[in-house]
């Protein structure tokens, strides 16, 4: 006997999404940038159906008087232009970045340097903002959405949030420096691979050496481990001093926690204000 489940015939599909809730989603999931100018289905079936092939003629027999001919040579197959290796990408920044004498020629370096791949997905370069004569400078990881639209480092929601917390010891952008270790936005915003950060490596070093600051502060686990060499976390290099070597000379650095951190994890903003504080008052000593 068939059984009727009570309620059984209430139930009902889910409605279909609309397009500007499925946009949210796209967005919410970090796809907020199309690497087409079309979309592509997949799903659909092809115009004109493959013609049928056809059966090769049988080669014919080989007899004394009659040679075989010589077989065509196969055709070439079209290739795009192929990516530079990784090792010749990182000795080919390495070379550029030496030879950059000042920040607009590193920037103008950067603006034509194809050896990354990120800076074919990204919308444009993000190479720095604030006062390159400043006495501090602060570097993060990779710029975001917003920083990819604006084309200026920490303008979203951990760039007011980085404001806030330099205007409490003093400081605003126009005394202070800040850029990237990675100019290009990484598309929705995925960490940078271990060759993307080696090929960028030396335009930062270069345009740390330009800048020449007091005082070197790296912003989160990245890019403090990428800048001062070391391959412990966050928690155990924050508020711990460091010598970044130029090569022209040592630069006091610290490590402390990236803004975007902060905006998830606020309990920690009582240790960033301690580093603040650290910081303040080695630009004093500095300067006395």
């Amino acid at each position: 006997m068939r059984r009727k489940f009570k309620g059984m015939s209430q139930l009902s599909p889910d409605p279909s999404p609309s397009v500007a809730q499925l946009l949210a989603f796209y967005l919410e999931a970090g796809v907020d940038c199309a690497l087409a100018d079309e979309p592509v289905n997949r799903l659909a079936e092809p115009d004109i159906a493959p013609a049928p092939r056809e059966a090769a003629p049988a080669p014919a027999a080989r007899t004394p008087d009659r040679p075989m001919p010589p077989m065509a040579a196969p055709l070439p197959v079209g290739r795009g232009e192929p990516a530079p290796a990784p090792e010749a990408a990182i000795a080919s920044a390495r070379e550029a970045a030496h030879t950059a004498p000042t920040l607009e020629a590193l920037r103008a370096l950067l603006e034509t340097f194809d050896g990354c791949a990120l800076k074919h997905t990204a919308t444009r370069l993000v190479f720095a903002d604030g006062n390159p004569q400043a006495r501090v400078m602060f570097v993060g990881e990779a710029p975001g959405r917003d920083e990819d639209i604006e084309g200026l480092p920490f303008v979203g929601r951990s760039g007011k949030l980085l404001d806030r917390m330099i205007a409490a010891i003093g400081l605003d952008r126009s005394s202070a420096y800040i850029a990237n270790v990675i100019p290009w936005r990484p598309p929705g915003n995925r960490t940078p691979t271990p060759q993307e950060t080696q090929i960028c490596l030396p335009f930062i070093r270069r345009q740390i050496e330009l800048v020449n600051p007091d005082v070197l502060v790296t912003l989160g686990n990245p890019s403090t481990q990428t800048l001062l060499g070391t391959r412990e976390g966050i928690m155990r290099t924050r508020g711990k001093w460091f010598d970044y070597d130029t090569g022209s000379r040592a630069i006091r650095a610290i490590a402390t926690f990236h803004p975007a951190y902060l905006l998830r994890s606020p309990s920690y903003k009582r240790m960033s204000w301690q580093d603040l504080r650290a910081i303040a008052k080695a630009l004093e000593q500095k300067s006395s």
